[in-house]
């Protein structure tokens, strides 16, 4: 992997879930080369101290409140760049899973900008394991599914086929989740999913906040209302919940 960053490319860097811990060292050291840093609201802010001299630009996304659009983050790495510029995209998690990092690298091929990825550690297998699930075990799980739950069953942007899921015999990972649970979870029983089926939300996940809830499929939507669950949050609905490893 390229060490150094070259004036005028775009490195899109996976963050981890939070912790900076979770930074890959590769990342690390593209944000302390960097000349602007484009990050999120969420992923390792506590790294962004060691680019003392950097632009640093937030266009993170609050839940159902303000957001930069994507075509303004792709303006602004390509302009940056297009100045002679090292940037870096920093991102929670990593920047192809549910990170738009896909849409980031086109944008800048086709601008004619150098791009290239660091990836990071997901959060849909890091966040789980941090609170005490293993998205696989052996006799239990023979494999997981990441799907992302910001448009719910029903709604005509969604393309899940969630009764497939709920036939899969999968660990199912849930990001973005927590406005459609009610609506995921009972399509999910609808399907055939046993109302009894172990299920976990994870809080906060890498973060002295963090705490994980264990529950069951048929309560997991209930059990996030009153405990007034916001984002960022990773739900676990799988045999695997029911082992609580912590």
């Amino acid at each position: 992997m390229q060490a150094e960053l070259t004036p005028g490319e775009v490195v899109l860097v996976g963050g981890g879930p939070g912790d900076r811990d979770l930074l890959t060292v590769a990342g690390l050291r593209a944000i302390q080369q960097a000349d602007v840093i484009v990050h999120d609201r969420l992923g390792p802010l506590d790294a962004l101290a060691d680019a003392p001299d950097a632009e640093l630009i937030n266009v993170g996304k609050i839940p159902r409140g303000a957001f930069t659009p994507q075509e303004e983050i792709n303006r602004i790495l390509i302009e940056h760049a297009r100045q002679g510029q090292r940037v870096v995209r920093l991102k929670g998690g990593d920047p192809y899973v549910f990170g738009r990092g896909g849409e980031e690298w086109l944008a800048c091929v086709e601008a004619g900008v150098p791009v290239r990825i660091i990836p990071g550690v997901t959060s849909a297998v890091a966040v789980p394991g941090l609170g005490g699930i293993p998205v696989t075990h052996r006799g239990m799980s023979q494999g997981f599914t990441v799907v992302s739950g910001h448009v719910g069953p029903g709604d005509g942007r969604s393309t899940v086929n969630w009764e497939a899921l709920a036939q899969s015999h999968t660990t199912l990972v849930l990001m973005m989740a927590v406005q459609n649970l009610p609506v995921i979870a009972e399509r999910l029983q609808n399907a055939g999913m046993a109302p009894e089926t172990p299920a976990a939300v994870v809080c906060e996940g890498s973060t002295p906040q963090q705490k994980t809830l264990f529950t069951t499929l048929a309560e997991v939507a209930d059990v996030a209302a009153s405990e007034h669950v916001t984002p960022p949050a990773t739900v676990v609905i799988g045999e695997v919940a029911g082992l609580r490893l912590c």
